[in-house]
């Protein structure tokens, strides 16, 4: 039965927040899908939820650099959610995803299913640590895909079965960065490779660079239809959070020491 006299809880807001973060800017209105199915399972009106969405869009520091205010009228509720998001990605964002199962009345097994698959034989803290990094790629793969509007920024594809979201810092880097979503971009799984193996690099201002190695295949029809014509193009940019400088500056560094 749905009300809305009653206060919000810590597990209400933090679903709201694993929503928030897979969600663009322009589709925090009671209309949208995601906000109606949400609504649904934890018992608020889909404008309620919408405002609460509006809440931690005030708080969120890439609206904030845009003078964008968002709902500032439930700040002091949403504000420590998000705080302990930003200071244990980690931990919140699997955290969400289990209460989020909860309210669904399914285990977050049965829920994550397909990507859990080979963890059934583990016991103890090892399966409690795989099944919470495959959970947490996987969250982070839909924020990232969200932020991209489901295009891979090289090519345009916007097939969802076909992207993934590319680690500007490698996932085994770096465990405080692992889940911010300007540590993703999305692409489709050749572009993805390229990247990860240094074949591409992608500069402060997100031009595409191509490595002297794909360069010397210039003359080959794959290189002609893959790669020619991105050479010094931009990325497509996301909706909402930028690649941050300081990781593909890095990035790039080691793109150049390897060409």
């Amino acid at each position: 039965m749905t009300t809305e006299r009653r206060n919000w809880s810590r597990e209400e807001l933090i679903v709201a927040l694993n929503l928030y973060l897979k969600l663009p800017f322009g589709k925090l209105h009671k209309g949208t899908k995601e906000i109606i199915e949400l609504s649904k399972i934890i018992g608020r009106t889909p404008s309620s939820v919408s405002m609460r969405l509006g809440n931690f869009a005030s708080v969120d520091p890439f609206h904030q650099q845009r003078g964008i205010k968002g709902l500032s009228g439930g700040l002091k509720q949403v504000e420590p959610i998000w705080n302990e998001f930003i200071n244990k990605k980690e931990d919140l964002l699997f955290e969400s995803e289990r209460i989020l199962a909860n309210f669904q009345h399914v285990t977050i097994e049965t829920k994550f299913e397909d990507i859990l698959r080979g963890t059934e034989g583990l016991k103890g803290e090892t399966k409690i640590r795989e099944v919470k990094t495959r959970v947490n790629q996987e969250a982070f793969r839909r924020i990232t895909l969200a932020n991209y509007a489901s295009k891979c920024a090289i090519s345009g594809i916007d097939i969802p079965e076909l992207l993934v979201a590319s680690h500007i810092i490698p996932w085994s880097e770096n465990e405080t960065e692992r889940l911010n979503p300007q540590n993703g971009i999305c692409l489709s799984p050749l572009y993805d490779k390229c990247f990860d193996k240094y074949y591409i690099g992608i500069d402060g201002d997100y031009k595409i660079h191509l490595s002297k190695k794909l360069n010397e295949k210039a003359s080959t029809p794959f290189f002609k239809a893959m790669f020619m014509d991105i050479e010094g193009s931009k990325i497509n940019l996301p909706i909402k959070y930028l690649p941050k400088r300081e990781f593909l500056d890095a990035h790039f560094y080691n793109f150049a020491k390897r060409n």
